[in-house]
This record gives structure tokens, C-alpha cells and sequence, in this order.
């Protein structure tokens, strides 16, 4: 049986550590006594804290002061990522579930939009999901009826995922059914990441699945990055949620984009928290 209260403590961490990049973000620099009594927690655990963040470069702790780093390196992390949207993510999570069947190998990205289909991946089993992504891995390790392909590489603390070389020449030697991913902007209806290591390990699983989803929230319409990936018309599917301007909608269905707009999920339909505890099928209760 999981540990219910280690994944409190953790999921308030993971909640407080992000309201501390947020706030370090706003105001540029905070002293790490103003962070203690700000959020009513020890010198010692802000110090915990922050040496973690540091360490996902979100920020920079020196001389006793919390300074914000680039917006955009920010924002590229999952620790930021993992909450924002959240109910658009579970929205495209729940309609990307659509396109799954079982016996599939599917290839899935290191994207927080991507990962709540975790909890929903059992309802398709058997499947074998090849990921990159350590928060997936750990989700998925004993959930029955999915054989699961670890990627490994040089590990990325900022996106808990591993990539580079030794990943996509790993990725080259599979093929997939499938391949489930998401995005950090689309610019001229073409997609684009902020980190070029990111564009070249899900370039190679693209080019490695014989059917390519592309999951994005209304947001990514307005979001600018530096690395072009693949255009719209290139996946089979696009899924958007149903916030995204219908102007966007109809341009991409009048070049051929086969566009699925999801429901929103209902009031009060429960989303997977990326800091609670990982799903655990198989394990005995």
C-alpha cells in the first residue's frame, strides 16, 4: 500500500516550492528569511528548498538571497509546468485516451500533459509504453498489463527526463504505433521547443511511430520558442482543448489538419497530481 502521507508531504513541497519559484519570479530577489516567514516554514527547510531548485535551474541561492533566472528556463521545467492548465491538460489526456488500443507500442514525451494520461493507461492494456520520462517510468513500474521501455541517457533534473545521444540512438533502433506528445509553443502552425535536446529526442521518436498525436492546450497558440519541431499538418491528429479560438480551429482544418477538440472535463472530475504518489496496479494493496 502506498505511503498516503509521504505523498501529502510531498505533493505540499512540490505546491510550496512552486509558489516559491513564482514568487522569486515576481519580485526578481527575496531573502531567504523573507521566504521563511512568508510561507511560515524554518530557515532550514527554505534552505532545503531552494538548494532544490537551484539544482532544476529555476533559481539561484547566494549571499542568503533567492534570484530569479530566465523566464523562459522557468518555464521550460516541470516543476512549474505540472499545475498550470491542469484541467485543459486532463481534457486532452482524456481524449488522446481515444486513439489508444490495446496491444499498442506507444511512445510517449516528457510533456506535464502527457503525463496525466498515466492514470488512465491501464483502461487499454495490454500495451508497452516507451518512454524517456523518470516521473512516467515511476508512475507506470508496476501497473499490470503494461511492459514498460525505460529510455535512458544523460539525465535532465529540469524536466526529469533523460535525453541526448545515447537516448535517440536507443529510440532509432524501435518502432513504435504510436507516438503521444505535447508542445511548448506553436508559431505559424508549426511547433517549436524552447531546448534543442528536447526537439531531437522527440524528433526521433516522430520519426519512429507510425502514427503521431499532438496534444495542446489553448495557450500554446500564444507561447513563443526558439527550436521548430514539425508542422501541424504533419501529425495525424492534433487534439486542442475547447477554450482554443475558433479562428485557430478553422485554419488548421482548411489545410487538411485533422483537429479533435476535447470536452472540457466536468466539474469536479479529479486530475492526476504530478506530485502525488505514482499509480501502483500491480502492487498488493
Amino acid at each position: 500500500m502506498a505511503d498516503h502521507a509521504g505523498g501529502t508531504r510531498q505533493s505540499r513541497q512540490a505546491a510550496r516550492q512552486r509558489a516559491i519559484t513564482e514568487a522569486v519570479m515576481a519580485e526578481g530577489a527575496i531573502s531567504i528569511e523573507q521566504i521563511a516567514e512568508r510561507f511560515d516554514i524554518s530557515l532550514m527547510t527554505v534552505h532545503r528548498d531552494l538548494d532544490e531548485l537551484e539544482s532544476r535551474g529555476l533559481l539561484r541561492k547566494s549571499r542568503g538571497v533567492a534570484t530569479a533566472l530566465s523566464t523562459r528556463l522557468v518555464e521550460s521545467s516541470d516543476v512549474y509546468r505540472s499545475h498550470r492548465q491542469l484541467a485543459e491538460k486532463r481534457a486532452l489526456a482524456l481524449a488522446a485516451m481515444e486513439f489508444v488500443e490495446p496491444g499498442q507500442a506507444i511512445f510517449l514525451d516528457d510533456s506535464t500533459t502527457v503525463l496525466q494520461m498515466a492514470d488512465l493507461l491501464p483502461e487499454r492494456t495490454p500495451l508497452t509504453v516507451i518512454t524517456n520520462v523518470l516521473t512516467l517510468m515511476n508512475a507506470l513500474r508496476n501497473t499490470r498489463g503494461i511492459s514498460l521501455l525505460a529510455l535512458g541517457g544523460n539525465y535532465y533534473n529540469w524536466c526529469s527526463a533523460f535525453m541526448g545521444r545515447m537516448t535517440t540512438e536507443a529510440i532509432r533502433t524501435l518502432r513504435g504505433d504510436l507516438f503521444i506528445m505535447s508542445t511548448s509553443a506553436i508559431t505559424d502552425d508549426t511547433v517549436f521547443h524552447q531546448n534543442l535536446e528536447t526537439v531531437d529526442v522527440k524528433r526521433a521518436m516522430f520519426d519512429a511511430s507510425a502514427r503521431r498525436i499532438l496534444l495542446a492546450d489553448h495557450t500554446k497558440f500564444e507561447q513563443r520558442a526558439l527550436h521548430a519541431l514539425a508542422q501541424l499538418s504533419d501529425f495525424d491528429i492534433v487534439v486542442v482543448d475547447s477554450q482554443t479560438a475558433e479562428d485557430h480551429v478553422t485554419r488548421m482544418r482548411s489545410q487538411g489538419v485533422h483537429v479533435v477538440v476535447a470536452p472540457p472535463v466536468p466539474s469536479g472530475a479529479p486530475a492526476l497530481d504530478p506530485a502525488s504518489d505514482p499509480i501502483d496496479e500491480g502492487a498488493p494493496s
